[in-house]
């Protein structure tokens, strides 16, 4: 059941109704909006009068939710929820890339990737320590030693990391040392695990199981939102189904629909849900498309010798132009860039962190540039807008107006991966 309060309801308000409802045993979470106030039962509503209830003059109208999950559904959430991960948002307008091998091999592996994935556009780093593998005689990761590893990755590069828990057993060493625990698909419905995630704060990144719906996916997360953790960023990975071409099939209509269900983040990953290296760019950019908040990409120095999945790994190299497509997609589905994107190159935003080099090298100076070529020069101009198919104009004797510094655009589109798209981030997007 859910309140609709009117505008202007007060806190007074809001505690009246809250007693009256938790006397019957229900738990009341409000949700107060800039244009709605909402109150969220979760219990057994059946004791409780929706007459007496709408007799309060502060009261809307009441609402009752057909679907189990509660706090997971957007009709107790209205607005989308921005999940923050070691200072870098995932959910609402923002783009997290999550990118790295899918197992730790060593510290020069993880770190050589780590720094190349960052200067591509990579806000995360991804890697797995502990893997769950169908047979029991496969790699099975360097375990506690591969989460040092990330550590001191994560320390050359400033990138938040996400690795995957097997066991609540090592829930203690995770919260220390992982800024995104990730529960895979084989744990989606470990039930256990989930509610000792839910007693924590740090995020969570809730993989779909093998064979999941919607709404078992969504009830999963449900579990770690009931105990009080608010932080669930969810990931399609595919499911299993009669296809056998591909690993898994990769459900991209689930993306809107749970957007529509509700508020929680959403990414894809498409390397899990393919198996193929050369299907992870047209899965990405389709996952951007279709309203993805984020995609989760592995990322191999050497796929071909790859302990774990090498076969679906793409290189740094192809990483880059998969980064250079969906930045031009995020442009054009709305997508805002974070505060403090440069155009001509790639901000480190971890602290004290310096301006990267462009992925492709220093520009020639050229009119309106830098003595570098890497920015522009003494004459500001205005944003050029690339289907206008005129030239850059000089800004007017005021100066940029307040909040845009000066950029310079080509006056026809750049060569792919040339330069960053107008109005988008950089690490990340």
């Amino acid at each position: 059941m859910i309140i609709v309060l009117k505008k202007g309801a007060t806190q007074q308000d809001i505690d009246k109704l809250t007693n009256l409802v938790t006397a019957h045993g229900v738990q009341v979470n409000p949700v107060i909006g800039t244009e709605l106030t909402i109150l969220g039962l979760v219990g057994d509503t059946s004791q409780v009068d929706p007459n007496r209830i709408e007799s309060f003059p502060c009261v809307e109208r009441i609402m009752h939710v057909a679907e189990p999950f509660k706090k997971a559904n957007r009709m107790f959430h209205p607005e989308d929820t921005v999940v923050d991960v070691a200072g870098v948002p995932v959910g609402g307008k923002r783009l997290a890339v999550m990118a790295g091998p899918c197992s730790v091999e060593s510290r020069e592996q993880v770190t050589g990737i780590a720094q190349a994935v960052k200067q591509a556009g990579a806000n995360i780093l991804r890697g797995g320590a502990f893997k769950p593998r169908t047979s029991p005689y496969a790699f099975q990761g360097l375990k506690y030693e591969g989460l040092e590893l990330l550590c001191a990755a994560r320390e050359a590069t400033g990138l938040p990391i996400v690795s995957e828990i097997m066991s609540p057993f090592d829930l203690d060493v995770f919260v220390e040392k992982v800024d995104l625990i990730q529960v895979g698909a084989r744990n989606m419905q470990n039930f256990d695990l989930l509610r000792q995630l839910g007693r924590i704060r740090k995020p969570i990144l809730l993989k779909r199981g093998l064979s999941a719906t919607i709404e078992e996916w969504l009830m999963s997360a449900e579990y770690i939102l009931a105990e009080g953790n608010p932080n669930v960023i969810l990931c399609e990975r595919g499911i299993r189904t009669f296809e056998t071409y591909t690993r898994n099939t990769v459900d991209l209509g689930a993306i809107p629909a749970v957007k529509k269900l509700s508020h929680l983040p959403v990414i894809v990953d498409p390397s899990h849900g393919t198996g193929k290296s050369w299907m992870v760019e047209p899965l990405a950019r389709a996952a951007v498309a279709v309203g993805a908040d984020g995609v989760m990409i592995e990322v191999h120095n050497d796929p071909q010798h790859a302990l774990c999945d090498g076969q679906q790994s793409i290189t740094p190299d192809t990483f880059a132009q998969v980064m250079a497509d969906i930045r031009t997609i995020a442009g054009a589905v709305g997508r805002i860039r974070r505060k403090g994107a440069h155009h001509h190159g790639h901000i480190d935003h971890s602290p004290g962190g310096a301006q990267l080099p462009h992925p492709r090298g220093p520009r020639h100076p050229g009119p309106g540039r830098g003595a570098d070529g890497g920015g522009p020069g003494p004459l500001p101009l205005r944003h050029y807008h690339r289907r206008s198919g005129g030239p850059a104009v000089p800004a007017p004797a005021g100066g940029e107006p307040p909040g845009r510094g000066p950029v310079l655009r080509r006056p026809y589109p750049p060569r792919r991966g040339a330069h960053q798209i107008p109005g988008l981030p950089g690490p990340g997007l």
